[in-house]
Formats: structure tokens, sequence, C-alpha cells
């Protein structure tokens, strides 16, 4: 069972979304929020594997819980799926390097909610159809310092290529088809990339990617998995 926690300030939206989630034999809604300071004690106490997060809400939005959730080591754990009404909102960029798993907007169909939470338990990023990559390169001058090589210093050329490809969007089977790999082999390349960057899950390393100046605005047509 998949133990969930939604954080929003509308009662319509929260009764919406447990209604939505409950109905599916493998997810629990245990807890809602109406504020941010709500949701962070939500968590603390619940310790749910997913929480939906909005981000503007009264007492500390949803980015400052976001903030606050992936510091905590006791609920770090938690994984952080930030829903915005915004297609471009720049402030997700902020909540995705606090450490959230990813985003949806609030129109996205029913499924995609279902899925995000499922998706985001699993351990992976959960990146909203069509926006992500958007967003990223909308707000890349935001997202980059001057390009830092000494931040990829650690990994091997074929770990900046798989890197370099994850920046891109493509998923390991693509990678994997791309260099001539296995899926699997790829999947290992990405999991000792995350381990060696010390990143949470794919989406920090598509930031890290473009932070480092290894993938630039416009590099790749696609959008990111979960297209």
């Amino acid at each position: 069972m998949i133990r969930v926690a939604v954080a929003d300030d509308q009662p319509l939206i929260r009764a919406g979304l447990r209604a939505l989630l409950d109905a599916e034999p493998d997810l629990e809604v245990v807890g809602e929020a109406g504020t941010g300071a709500d949701a962070v004690a939500l968590v603390a106490r619940e310790r749910p594997d997913v929480v939906l997060m909005d981000i503007r809400m009264p007492e500390g939005d949803g980015l400052w819980a976001t903030e606050r959730i992936a510091a905590d080591p006791a609920t770090a754990p938690t994984r952080v799926v930030i829903v915005t009404t915004f297609e471009l909102d720049e402030y997700v960029v902020r909540a995705i390097r606090a450490g959230a798993s990813g985003f949806l907007v609030k129109d996205a169909e029913p499924v995609e909610f279902i899925r995000a939470v499922r998706v985001a338990a699993a351990g992976d990023a959960l990146l909203s159809p069509t926006v992500t990559r958007r967003l990223l390169e909308s707000v890349s001058d935001s997202l980059r310092r001057p390009p830092d090589e000494r931040r990829l210093a650690g990994l091997t050329d074929r770990e900046r290529e798989v890197l370099a490809l994850v920046g891109q969007g493509l998923t390991n089977e693509e990678i994997g088809g791309r260099l001539h790999l296995s899926p699997l082999t790829a999947k290992t390349h990405v999991s000792r990339i995350l381990g060696k960057l010390g990143a949470r899950d794919r989406v920090q390393l598509v930031v890290l990617a473009y932070e480092s100046g290894l993938v630039t605005p416009g590099q790749g047509e696609r959008a990111l998995p979960g297209e």
C-alpha cells in the first residue's frame, strides 16, 4: 500500500484528490493539509511515501514546506510531487532543487495524478508530460551558474555521455540504444551518476546537466520521460 498525503489550501481539490486516490486498491490517503506548516507537520507525523504539494498556500507555501521536508533526515524519504496551476512557474525550479521529485499541473488528467504517486513512490522522477522541458529551458538563465566542469570531475567519459542524454530527456532504453548498451547497463550508469553527484533522482540530474553546461537550452527536441 502506498501512503499519500495531500496538501492544498482548497478543500474541494483536497477532497477530489482523496476520492481519486483512495479509489485505487494500492493507494491510501493518510492525511490532508491546507497550509505549508500543516503539510510539514503532517509528513512528520504520518511519514507518507508521497505528498502531493500545492505551491500557493498560506502559513508557509509549498516551496517552504518542500525545503523543510527534504532537509529533515526523518522526512526526506517522503517524495514530494509539486502540483501547480501554472505550467511555467519558475518557483518549481526551487522546489526541484530542494528535493521535489517532479511536478504536475492541476488540469492534468486524473490518471496522471495516480501515475504520479506510483512513479514517485517507486523512487523515480515524475515529470509532467510536455511541460518539464519547457520549464527547464524557459528558466535556464536562473538555473545555470557559469558552467563549472569541476562539478562533473568524478564522472567517467561514459558517465558524462549518459548524463548528457538524461539531460536531453532520454529514457534508459533510449540511452542504451544510442550508446549501444543494454537498458540495464544504462540504468546502472544512471545509478552510479546519482551516487557520485549526490543527486536525489533523475530530475536533479537534469538540473545538474544544465547547471554544468553539459546540456544547453534547445539541445534535444523531445520532452523528458513521462510524456
